[in-house]
């Protein structure tokens, strides 16, 4: 009799490394390396990576996996292991390594000491992106209840939208966002 598995929800790893000023090109170089690599790993999604702002040394990447064992599995691996041997000498700190699922990591600082940016812009983006699939997921989905009328019944439709929109939310619409709108939601 086997074990019943645990869902599984997608993970990133977010690195913070500081950099030599002088080393910008050899770091640059070898973040397209490990890049190449953690892109062979099972369950690897994407890279998502923030370069200093000017006067700063500080990247930020954020690799995304399909689950936190995946994220594991490329973290504790040989192949990043040596690399990061490699890179050790350009870096001013110690690299600061953190595993995140769901919508943890999506206001996190970007090359700023401030912790988060402030909850009135959390609030507003977040409403808008809301508003905006409120608005278009449902008329969509009438399609699809004029089919299948059980699918249409009172709280199932609601629950179908929910799933759908949150999923659009923590997976598409948010980790591609942000980062576009960083310079805004990150200034004081």
């Amino acid at each position: 009799m086997s074990s019943p598995q645990q869902p599984q929800t997608g993970a990133s790893i977010l690195i913070h490394h500081q950099i030599d000023p002088n080393q910008q090109a050899r770091y640059e170089s070898w973040l397209a390396t490990i890049i190449e690599v953690a892109a062979g790993f099972p369950g690897h999604q994407g890279v998502t990576i923030l370069k200093p702002n000017q006067g700063l040394q500080r990247y930020e990447i954020a690799v995304r996996f399909a689950s936190e064992a995946d994220a594991k599995h490329w973290l504790a691996s040989d192949e990043r292991q040596q690399l990061i041997g490699k890179v050790a000498s350009l870096l001013q700190l110690p690299e600061n390594v953190q595993i995140s699922s769901g919508i943890d990591h999506w206001f996190q600082p970007l090359n700023s000491p401030a912790p988060h940016p402030v909850r009135w812009k959390q609030w507003l983006l977040t409403t808008l992106v809301i508003c905006l699939l409120t608005m278009l997921i449902p008329p969509l989905l009438q399609l699809l209840f004029d089919a299948m009328p059980l699918l249409g019944l009172w709280g199932i439709r609601h629950l179908l939208s929910a799933g759908i929109i949150v999923g659009l939310m923590v997976y598409l619409v948010m980790p591609r966002l942000v980062p576009l709108l960083a310079g805004w939601l990150f200034k004081p």
